[in-house]
């Protein structure tokens, strides 16, 4: 079982430390999802890995008639579809194809930005980490948090958090108002 002081590491680093196509696509991906270190990437390659062999493994003991691994394959695409990572109707098929973008654009970071509650992704992560984000009614601190489908509909701002007065200079309305009046207008003259 382990201590439970020594955690384990949830992820495993590539097996070559030097293929320059791996790293420009790592460097990419750090960059569009605003991940601070690859270690965040190689956890998400790490959750997708094991739901794809789990439906390797799966759709082999399907082939031999197993019973069970239909009620397995049933549990799988329910938590797939409650995660938000696969449609209702989705196959085995489906899990085999998924990417690691697929587990990225689940992250809490990516979905604060894209409900527009960032104005770059990079503010999402720090609004997160600074506690101006709530989910479900609760301060979440947490950039990697995988996000499900219903949780999705409950992120705002903390209700005590300045960001979540309108017209705060930094909220994205704000800044892309100012943004598209031109030049001349700075964000200088509101209230932080």
């Amino acid at each position: 079982m382990g201590d439970p002081k020594f955690l384990r590491k949830k992820y495993e680093k590539p097996s070559h430390p030097w293929q320059a196509e791996r790293i420009a696509e790592e460097k990419e991906l750090l960059f569009k999802y605003g991940l601070k270190n690859k270690r965040e990437l190689w956890k998400a390659e790490s959750i997708l890995r094991n739901f794809r062999a789990q439906a390797r493994e799966l759709q082999a003991r399907i082939r031999a008639g197993e019973k069970q691994a239909m009620r397995e394959m049933k549990n799988l695409m329910d938590r797939l579809y409650s995660m938000g990572i696969l449609p209702k109707d989705a196959d085995l098929n489906d899990v085999l194809s998924l990417t690691v973008e697929n587990i990225l654009s689940r992250r809490l970071q990516s979905i604060v930005y894209n409900k527009g509650l960032a104005v770059t992704i990079k503010q999402a992560r720090q609004l997160i980490v600074h506690g101006h984000i709530y989910l479900g009614g609760r301060r979440v601190t947490v950039p990697g948090y995988l996000v499900k489908r219903l949780e999705e509909d409950t992120i705002t701002y903390n209700p005590s958090s300045p960001f979540s007065r309108e017209g705060h200079p930094m909220r994205p309305e704000v800044v892309r108002a100012a943004l598209s009046a031109g030049p001349a207008s700075t964000l200088e003259g509101g209230e932080g």
